[in-house]
């Protein structure tokens, strides 16, 4: 009897463990446009159309290399509109009793699977070059999950940028080298673009018609949509960006959307590029002496360190991961985050961006929008379900991690061993966003004063009982002591009038 092989939106890889347990002659694989995935969270309209069209596609491809494909389209009149009900109707109709599923990337639809009246076999997920078992071995009997030693077993385990049994120019790591500034102009055009073809412009009418409401820009729509798309567009990037992406990765400019990122990530996390096949083309454009050793370990990190170690932390930390909240944040998402006008430059272009093109770099999530819902003590689960909505490129495993923990230190402090809030000056050094900013990054307290001056100092003196013992901020305490006591009394005050206009719904 035949099985029902489920290939999810985000598993659009041939050598996915289910499809490689498969039997191509006898089993039929089930993929599903559903309500109940596309609108969980209500998804930014890019980040849907790139799954539906890429779905699309890549079971036309299974259909033409000889697999039987049963799939259900969002308007399908028969169309259940969850996962286990088109299982089941799937299963009635061919009288399979039995799933081969991979393993999910959250535990939400793990555990509608787990729950289902067919038997479901869940396989790991091999397409990661760490599996959970070989990340809970090296987690096991630490005091501390930092990555940078995950990172170096990980080089070490995969041989990437290795000289023998030492890294790559004796050193582990060039972050040193990664922290330029925002330079006077951008010499690369940005990520490759395509042209929607038939079958997305299907997807756009689609997304448009039932997904209108939802944050975000749909059109225009450049995204890559298949394998073949997806290779173009690394190669565009390791030939035209890699080579400046190390020196500028952190920087931030109003105009310039990309600088000299990939933006390839959402390709790798629904599958149509592998961890493997991008950092070996990363490699190689070291070793072929196409691009510096810091950009190339860089970006490696970024793959083989961070990605890696992230969804290790999500499944080691279980389901409640997204909803703790070790500083006991519990302001609401400010309006601010879907579009109402703000004054701050910076705050304002981040979220314009995220709207046109459902993407912002690292640092422009981490540094602005993140630093500052931290700073302003917003809810962790909410700053998570925005981040999670917004971006193309979020999943919850890999998203959670960065926010919950890294961004938003509510998992208090398994991820980072301080919570990354800055005041306006690290924004100011990073990027041209201050210049022209209502505020003054240069004011402290007083009349146009930049709010991430106030609310730096309001943060740290909040959590001063938690945090002055932290050998990596008692500098700050230092010089928060030695500051006039009248001017800290300014601070918190100014601090707090302003929060309370945030809360209130007054532009800031």
């Amino acid at each position: 009897m035949s099985r029902l092989i489920l290939v999810l939106g985000d598993q659009l890889s041939e050598d996915l463990s289910a499809l490689q347990e498969a039997d191509k002659d006898g089993d039929v694989v089930v993929m599903a446009e559903v309500a109940d995935e596309a609108s969980y969270v209500q998804h930014h309209p890019k980040k849907i159309a790139l799954i539906f069209a890429a779905m699309r596609k890549f079971a036309a491809r299974l259909r033409n290399d000889g697999w039987d494909v049963r799939y259900s389209e969002l308007d399908d009149s028969d169309n259940t509109g969850s996962i286990p009900g088109e299982l089941l109707r799937r299963a009635d109709e061919t009288g399979a009793t039995e799933v081969i599923a991979t393993q999910p990337g959250e535990f939400r639809l793990i555990g509608l699977l787990d729950e289902m009246g067919l038997k479901v076999t869940q396989l790991p997920d091999t397409r990661f070059l760490c599996s959970l078992e070989r990340f809970e071995d090296w987690a096991k009997g630490r005091k501390s999950l930092r990555m940078e030693y995950f990172y170096r077993e990980m080089r070490r385990e995969h041989g990437y940028l290795m000289d023998g049994d030492d890294p790559e120019g004796g050193q582990w790591n060039y972050d040193q080298e990664n922290r330029k500034p925002a330079p006077d102009e951008i010499d690369f055009g940005g990520p490759m673009q395509f042209t929607p073809d038939e079958t997305v412009e299907e997807v756009l009418d689609l997304v448009e018609a039932r997904f209108g409401n939802s944050f975000g820009t749909l059109r225009p729509f450049w995204y890559a949509t298949d394998q073949g798309q997806a290779r173009r567009a690394l190669t565009h990037f390791v030939k035209h960006a890699l080579p400046r992406f190390g020196d500028y990765q952190d920087a931030m400019m109003g105009e310039e959307r990309f600088l000299y990122h990939s933006v390839i990530s959402a390709y790798l996390n629904i599958g149509l590029l592998s961890a493997r096949e991008i950092c070996d083309a990363v490699e190689a454009a070291y070793r072929a002496g196409d691009a510096p050793l810091n950009a190339t370990e860089g970006y490696i990190r970024q793959v083989l360190g961070w990605r890696e170690y992230m969804r290790g932390i999500y499944f080691r930390e279980g389901p409640d991961y997204p909803r703790r909240n070790a500083l006991n944040h519990q302001r609401a998402l400010p309006p601010l985050y879907w579009g109402a006008e703000t004054k701050m430059r910076c705050l304002s272009k981040a979220v314009e961006q995220t709207r046109d093109e459902a993407y912002a770099h690292h640092i422009q999530r981490l540094m602005v929008t993140g630093n500052f819902a931290l700073l302003a003590g917003v809810t962790p689960h909410e700053v998570h379900e925005w981040y999670l909505r917004v971006y193309i490129d979020a999943f919850e495993w890999v998203e959670a991690p960065n926010v919950v923990g890294m961004s938003q230190f509510a998992d208090g402090g398994i991820i980072a061993s301080k919570p990354y809030v800055s005041s306006g000056s690290y924004i100011d050094r990073m990027s041209d966003y201050c210049a022209e900013c209502h505020y003054s990054v240069k004011t402290k307290t007083g009349e146009g004063a930049c709010p991430f001056n106030l609310l730096y100092w309001a943060f740290m003196d909040r959590h001063r009982d938690r945090f002055e013992k932290n050998p990596r901020m008692a500098q700050m305490y230092a010089t928060w002591e030695r500051m006039d006591a009248d001017k800290r009394k300014t601070i918190l005050s100014e601090a707090e009038t302003f929060l309370g206009k945030l809360s209130g719904g007054e532009t800031v």
